[in-house]
């Protein structure tokens, strides 16, 4: 019988698994793990497939969490928050939607929501804002399935050394069923989107930076030009001032998506266009203000199909890095349609989190998916690495364990407890091979 070919969204990566397995619940899923372990295959959980690398791949058993999805139960907290335990296949645009209704929210999200619970915590996704911390940072406490087919729980006081590594977990440890999140009252957010020059937004960084909430920009690349977003914490019960329809539909459905998508193609056909197109389409950039759930701002839909490399730099260096992505830019003679986008994060605690200990920017690159990355990622990877970048877990890099212990000082940490939970490497593959070691 010929097995099925399971790709991810970006075209990046593909696999043809032994078999397909979607359980409905903790204890199905352990059998299933149990029994591949037995046969000797190898075992990988799959959510959205949003990951730009190979970290689901796997020739043996992939495990879809499809079925598993919902919000398992709700406790109170001190003031007005709540723990909040939800199923590890549960997509974020649905978990967003059930905690509102619950007065509830997130306190940070990525800038999409298409992605399940457990891939986006186990690859790092982050979001933005210089006081928060990426979405791992509000995990509790999570429920394992093991290599040998048992189910752990761990946090902060059981299982300790379980819950400090799996929390941000590459899926190298097992899967995931639950994830207790600690969420925050329901808030709204005022979003300001303006374009700028680049240099103005550098000179204003620090201000913007710890001034606002959740500040970024996105560089539209042969020009000096930005588009600034400050988004602002509201009250849940704030009156929402929507964008209106028609207006929302024009910007992020026909001039993000549809003419955008139409852009790429023609750059992709004539390379030499991409710097006037560039110039023409950040100029026609208008501000706009408006005020909404926080959910519905931080996240905005991402139709057109690109590969994406990001790298979380030390903010001090950041624009010395952008110079320096400009400077190879211009002399070399690529061409660069996609902004590339900055972001910002506070220092935490997490083993393999890329904010670890240090106060982060994001710096993320963006190729259309018809065009050749490889020149373009290299440059700007080679850039990172030279001020101490760390690349994200869940898009494209050329990283390997040995280069990657010097700027991660628990990835050994991290090893000894991938050895002791699964020494079999039951839920190995090629990624966590270059990135953990043989």
């Amino acid at each position: 019988m010929e097995r099925d070919t399971w790709h991810n969204w970006s075209g990046t990566e593909h696999a043809r698994p032994h078999r397909i397995a979607t359980p409905r619940t903790a204890e199905e899923l352990a059998t299933i793990v149990a029994d591949a372990a037995a046969q000797g295959l190898h075992v990988k959980a799959v959510g959205a497939g949003h990951s730009f690398t190979g970290a689901a791949v796997t020739d043996g058993v992939l495990v879809r969490l499809d079925r598993l999805t919902g919000i398992v139960s709700v406790s109170p907290t001190e003031p007005d928050g709540a723990l909040v335990t939800v199923h590890a296949g549960t997509r974020l645009y649905d978990l967003n939607r059930a905690l509102w209704d619950r007065g509830l929210a997130l306190a940070n999200l990525g800038d999409i929501d298409v992605q399940s619970v457990a891939g986006a915590f186990s690859t790092g996704t982050h979001g933005t804002g210089a006081a928060f911390g990426g979405l791992v940072t509000q995990v509790r406490a999570l429920e394992v399935v093991l290599a040998d087919g048992s189910v752990a729980r761990c946090s902060a006081t059981e299982n300790t050394a379980l819950f400090e590594a799996a929390r941000l977990g590459l899926g190298a440890l097992g899967i995931i069923t639950t994830v207790t999140l600690a969420c925050v009252p329901a808030f709204a957010l005022r979003a300001v989107e303006a374009p700028e020059t680049l240099d103005a937004t550098l000179d204003r960084l620090d201000e913007d930076r710890a001034g606002v909430d959740h500040f970024e920009f996105y560089w539209f690349p042969h020009t000096r030009r930005v588009l600034t977003k400050r988004n602002t914490r509201l009250p849940g019960d704030t009156p929402v001032d929507p964008i209106h329809p028609v207006k929302g539909f024009v910007d992020d459905e026909l001039l993000s998506n549809g003419v955008f998508g139409a852009l790429n193609v023609l750059g992709t056909a004539l390379p030499a266009s991409i710097p006037t197109i560039n110039a023409i389409t950040s100029r026609a950039l208008s501000p706009r203000a408006y005020t909404e759930r926080s959910y519905r701002v931080y996240a905005s839909p991402r139709r057109v199909r690109f590969r994406e490399m990001e790298y979380a730099v030390p903010v001090a260096t950041l624009p010395d890095v952008l110079t320096e992505i400009d400077r190879w830019i211009e002399g070399s003679g690529f061409r660069v349609a996609f902004p590339i986008e900055v972001r910002f994060a506070a220092a935490d605690d997490v083993w393999l989190s890329t904010a670890n200990d240090r106060e982060t920017a994001y710096v993320a690159v963006h190729q259309f998916h018809r065009r050749d990355h490889r020149d373009y990622f290299d440059a700007v990877e080679r850039i990172a690495r030279g001020v101490d970048g760390r690349p994200h877990w869940g898009k494209m890099h050329s990283r390997t364990y040995a280069d990657l212990r010097p700027t991660y000082t628990h990835l050994d940490e991290f090893v000894a407890v991938r050895d002791k939970y699964d020494p079999t490497r039951v839920f190995d593959n090629g990624y966590l091979r270059r990135i953990l070691g043989p």
